[in-house]
């Protein structure tokens, strides 16, 4: 790859990554805390590369006016006297044939600016066979914090299946409450779902809760809801996959948070 392709490169991955942490459109890959390091870095390539494009002017310049640099003149010298190597097909000198796999960065820099990837789903939850975060978090007993006394609570999908699965207070028993995620349809069931990572996109785990007592068989995957009700007691172990069910009083259609993920 020449100097001049690999600059350009360097730039627009660079770019890329500035474009989505400025946009806020990076929390559809990695964690929130990590937009300042997206910027530290994709400034810094960026960098990097403009410096690289001004040296490769300035050299271009002076061998035009032959005004020689003298790393130029050494190079010059270093020519004539391996001017005996041959040149081998589709390669330098040495036979050695250019790598093509920086080309590969490219892919993702299209797919940021040509096609704005949006964030995992319900085709995610779908393949995830059964892998739940909830299984991974271990047993053991937790001290949960009291559950505010409002008459309806907004809660987390990753503190909701902890409660089912590992509080034995009955910190739930009773209490209604508010859950968004969107929707995936499995087996006939309909499912409120979020997906839960640790660092990035790439280790998410699905956090589900299987609704009952309504009807979004009308509603399609992926569409973000909100549905309040209250967990069905004794769902949510390891017996159902910590899956608990919502005996659900409404359900509503929601616009997806600026993060999707829980974390």
């Amino acid at each position: 790859m020449r100097r001049e392709t690999q600059n350009i490169l360097l730039v627009l991955v660079g770019g890329a990554l500035v474009k989505i942490a400025v946009a806020g459109t990076f929390t559809r890959y990695v964690r929130p805390e990590l937009r300042p390091w997206l910027i530290a870095t994709g400034a810094v390539m960026v960098a990097l590369a403009l410096v690289a494009i001004v040296r490769d002017v300035r050299a271009a310049q002076r061998r035009s006016t032959g005004d020689p640099s003298p790393e130029h003149a050494h190079g010059h010298e270093h020519g004539h006297e391996h001017g005996h190597a041959h040149a081998h097909p589709g390669g330098d000198a040495h036979g050695h044939r250019p790598s093509r796999s920086p080309w590969l960065l490219l892919l993702p820099v299209l797919a940021i600016f040509l096609v704005n990837p949006p964030a995992l789903g319900a085709d995610t939850v779908s393949r995830s066979d059964g892998r739940s975060a909830a299984a991974s978090a271990g047993g053991g007993e937790s001290a949960f914090a009291a559950l505010p006394g409002d008459a309806v609570v907004a809660l987390p999908l990753n503190e909701l299946i902890a409660r089912t699965g590992w509080d034995d207070s009955g910190s739930l028993t009773g209490r209604t409450l508010r859950l968004t995620g969107f929707v995936v349809h499995q087996d006939g069931d309909g499912y409120l779902a979020r997906l839960a990572i640790r660092c990035c996109a790439a280790d998410a785990a699905p956090l589900k809760v299987r609704l009952a007592g309504v009807d979004v068989t009308a509603l399609a995957d992926d569409q973000w809801i909100e549905a309040t009700g209250q967990v069905r007691p004794g769902t949510g172990t390891k017996a159902d996959g910590y899956v608990p069910t919502l005996d659900a009083t409404s359900v509503r259609v929601v616009d997806q948070p600026a993060d999707p993920y829980e974390y």
